[in-house]
């Protein structure tokens, strides 16, 4: 059964670790991460983007397919449907399909319609036990067509998002999306520790989760982050671990494939990747 990210995250928070948000694109990235969170008792949250939403055929497609999953892999670990960067209309839409948790991405809105907006989506996911992560301050990069200049979050902004009502608060910090420049001067701590003061025990979100050095990761917890986003670097080993099995088997190129076996060595790097952040989070044997 789906639950929100609400309990995980504050337990998070008390734990000084955080929760690993995996992005999902098929079923087997889907598979790989929920099985590897039951192998190593992570809770985990599974973040699905609009237009990764559409790519798996909708919404209910996705719900359909995480819950029938849940069930017949056995898992009982705290596992959140969470849609990640949701527009005013994807996030009622994705409510509506049964999602457990939703992102309102208003950060490219005025604060004040912001506000206006997030307050509109909270109503909504009050109203069906649904948690709420609001943005201040965008997130740099790109990701699945949602581009942020990478702005440093005014804390004061922050602490009128949180008052709101939101279950968590993404905040950008100077963390990007996508692979980080070799000219990328880090996150900025004295930020972060200034939307903790402001927010209290917020659960706060760090997007981006590719590429950050361990020890910032580690400050980054201690300063309030309960929950890290990683999709770029689960791309990159499964495109690479795809590539190496299609050169090894070039040779057999127009006799047939099943498709099992070519998705196996991708399904194998994304659990291993899993894992990995998990361990680098501190989220195993948290559940």
């Amino acid at each position: 059964m789906l639950v929100t990210t609400t309990k995980m995250l504050k337990d998070a928070v008390a734990g000084q670790y955080a929760v690993g948000h995996f992005n999902i694109n098929n079923l087997e990235w889907t598979k790989a991460v929920l099985l590897t969170a039951q192998e190593n008792n992570s809770p985990v949250i599974l973040g699905v983007s609009e237009g990764a939403a559409k790519y798996m055929g909708g919404f209910d497609t996705v719900v359909g397919m995480v819950n029938g999953m849940l069930k017949g892999l056995k898992i009982t670990v705290p596992v959140a449907l969470h849609l990640d960067h949701g527009s005013y209309e994807g996030a009622q839409a994705a409510m509506e399909a049964g999602f457990s948790s939703v992102m309102f991405d208003g950060s490219h809105y005025a604060i004040d319609e912001n506000i206006k907006k997030t307050q509109e989506i909270i109503a909504i996911a009050n109203s069906k036990g649904i948690s709420v992560e609001a943005e201040v301050g965008s997130i740099g990069g790109e990701e699945d067509g949602v581009v942020g200049a990478g702005e440093i979050a005014d804390p004061s902004e922050c602490k009128l998002i949180a008052d709101l009502g939101v279950d968590l608060l993404a905040a950008g910090i100077g963390n990007i999306h996508g692979a980080y420049p070799e000219n990328w001067a880090g996150l900025d701590f004295g930020a972060l520790a200034e939307i903790k003061a402001k927010t209290g025990d917020m659960p706060l979100v760090l997007h981006g989760g590719t590429g950050i050095p361990v020890e910032m990761i580690t400050e980054a917890i201690s300063l309030g982050v309960a929950k890290i986003n990683v999709n770029t670097e689960c791309q990159w080993t499964f495109a690479a671990a795809t590539r190496e099995y299609f050169e090894a088997k070039k040779d057999l190129v127009g006799k047939g494939f099943d498709p099992r076996k070519i998705l196996g060595p991708g399904f194998e790097a994304i659990k291993a990747t899993v894992k990995e952040k998990m361990e680098i989070f501190g989220s195993i044997n948290k559940a």
